[in-house]
């Protein structure tokens, strides 16, 4: 059961906020910010609000979340923080001498309750509104990119994540004390998740009837770790293999195993829309998501500007059929081909037929691929295999035993051909230089707000991760946009 506003116990040491809180204060700023009645509009119908005994305001839940994102903390490590630290029970809107929640909720708010596949999208939509309410957007050109986030469990079981864990404890209680080892529980002889987790549990047992480690500093995050873990693995067992991550490819010779989320940014650096999608998705289907997402939260979109990734037919089109200027590079197997300049042959415009490189003429071409079609077309060249099979240049132009030696030209579309022209001109170069502004905003998800690998398996987990990493680093944008 739960009431509909989240208010503060009366107590007589709320002056203290006053005195140990700063006017200046990130939380106390975003308290002033933002409106949290959504989350509880948003979350109403997942509680009873007849029966059973009083739940932890939603309200009061989404801000536990909010500050692990913010200060990047375990649920453990946040919940003893919010016990002793005034600033976060000021922004949970506690009484100074009130109980904090026990950890465990966290992880039952996350799977049960946030189990929403409509909050990234809320939260980014929210946080654009406050930036347009605050007259802190102004451009109407938005930036799109990708970023990966490594899978938590990186293709390994469940179990093997917790036995490296606990192998993690224990050694670092052996440094300490060897003669632990009598005392722990006998390891599992199953390969399986369910005896995994029993001996997990032992383990934990044993260890905290020893206050003496327990209050150890290096053991206490190695110890923090393996609990969530097992909380986690407990809720959803066989999902920790994280069924839903994928391998994607950074580069040719890059590979990860995990997620993407797809973002579009506003040239004042504010986080406008996002999706997130298994390793292997490709970013350039993405741009017409993101652009109407855009949309949708209230910024108009007259420019968009992104890599080679989002440049092509169906995306041109897009843009030119809604007037929006791309500013994207062709992909160079557009532009240049991929052949390397010693594999080129010579096009002979008198006769209209490529020479190869031993002097030998094409007997006749082919057109190959339709008209307007999603592909662009090929011209094919077909060469006399007989001169073929003696020349003396044969060693890495002609198989040996091939019935046919043929050298393929694709033929840029009219769209491409535009594109390829707007890409050379002095504005297009002046506003690709833009692009490295949501590369820092990648770097700021990953390294201050733990976006490097996913807290929790699945993808419905991933987009949660990224609702609160996303309506973070967008917070604390708006704040600082205000200030200049």
């Amino acid at each position: 059961m739960i009431n509909g506003q989240l208010s503060m116990n009366f107590s007589q040491f709320e002056g203290l906020y006053d005195m140990v809180v700063p006017k200046h204060h990130l939380l106390r700023k975003i308290n002033d910010l933002v409106d949290f009645t959504f989350v509880y509009e948003e979350l109403k119908d997942k509680y009873c609000h007849t029966n059973g005994r009083n739940a932890v305001h939603p309200i009061r839940m989404f801000k536990y979340l909010l500050l692990k994102t913010i200060y990047t903390l375990s649920d453990v490590d946040l919940v003893e923080r919010a016990q002793v630290d005034m600033s976060f029970k000021y922004f949970l809107e506690m009484a100074p001498e009130e109980e904090v929640i026990d950890p465990s909720l966290l992880a039952y708010f996350r799977r049960k309750r946030l189990n929403d596949d409509t909050l990234l999208d809320l939260l980014v939509e929210k946080s654009v509104e406050m930036a347009i309410e605050q007259n802190v957007i102004q451009s109407k050109s938005v930036i799109l990119d990708a970023t990966h986030t490594r899978a938590r469990y990186n293709q390994t079981s469940p179990q093997e994540v917790l036995r490296k864990r606990s192998k993690t404890v224990r050694k670092s209680i052996y440094a300490i004390d060897e003669s632990m080892k009598e005392k722990f529980p006998e390891k599992p002889t199953s390969d399986d998740l369910e005896a995994e987790l029993e001996y997990s549990q032992r383990l934990v047992e044993v260890i905290e009837k020893e206050p003496t480690l327990v209050a150890l500093p290096s053991l206490k995050e190695p110890l923090n770790l393996l609990k969530e873990t097992m909380e986690d693995d407990r809720l959803e067992l066989r999902a920790s293999e994280d069924p839903d991550a994928r391998v994607g490819h950074k580069s040719a010779d890059s590979s990860f195993f995990g997620y993407k989320t797809h973002l579009a940014m506003s040239q004042e650096r504010i986080i406008t829309a996002a999706t997130v999608t298994t390793g292997e998705q490709t970013d350039g289907k993405q741009l017409q998501t993101l652009v109407e997402k855009t949309q949708k939260a209230g910024m108009e979109v007259d420019e968009i500007i992104g890599d080679a990734a989002y440049s092509g037919k169906e995306n041109i089109a897009y843009a030119t059929k809604h007037d929006i200027t791309l500013v994207s590079k062709l992909n160079p197997s557009v532009s240049k081909g991929f052949r390397k300049k010693e594999d080129e042959f010579e096009y002979n415009k008198d006769a209209g037929m490529f020479v190869c490189p031993a002097g030998h003429m094409a007997i006749r071409k082919a057109r190959q691929g339709k008209k307007d079609a999603q592909r662009n077309q090929t011209d094919t060249y077909y060469f006399d295999v007989e001169k073929c099979q003696r020349c003396p240049f044969q060693e890495g132009c002609y198989k040996e035993g091939a019935k046919t030696k043929t050298y393929s030209v694709r033929i840029k579309s009219e769209v491409h051909e535009q594109q390829g022209t707007f890409q050379n001109s002095e504005t297009f170069k002046e506003r690709a230089k833009e692009r490295y502004k949501i590369e820092a905003k990648n770097s700021e998800l990953k390294h201050r707000h733990g976006y490097e690998i996913a807290s929790s398996s699945g993808l419905r987990g991933m987009r949660i991760q990224g609702a609160m990493a996303i309506f973070t680093v967008n917070l604390k944008r708006i704040l600082k946009l205000m200030e200049e």
